[in-house]
């Protein structure tokens, strides 16, 4: 079994907020890539200051930092 991370989830959860603001951008406004820019901002930083407000969310709300043995 594949432990869910505080890495992963942010991965899964920037992957799928860029999807859907795509799509919405396509199909609703195309205001939406804002959202899409804000998304890629953030992890573009976060590659440099190692900080990204999801981890904090996500460490907060219990999911671990590493694997468990």
């Amino acid at each position: 079994s594949i432990a869910m991370t505080v890495a992963r989830l942010r991965n899964i959860i920037a992957g799928l907020f860029i999807m859907l603001s795509l799509a919405l951008a396509v199909y609703h406004n195309i205001n939406w890539l804002w959202f899409t820019l804000f998304v890629g901002v953030n992890l573009f930083q976060s590659g440099f200051t190692n900080w990204c407000l999801m981890d904090k969310i996500l460490t907060a709300l219990g999911v671990p930092v590493t694997p468990a043995r």
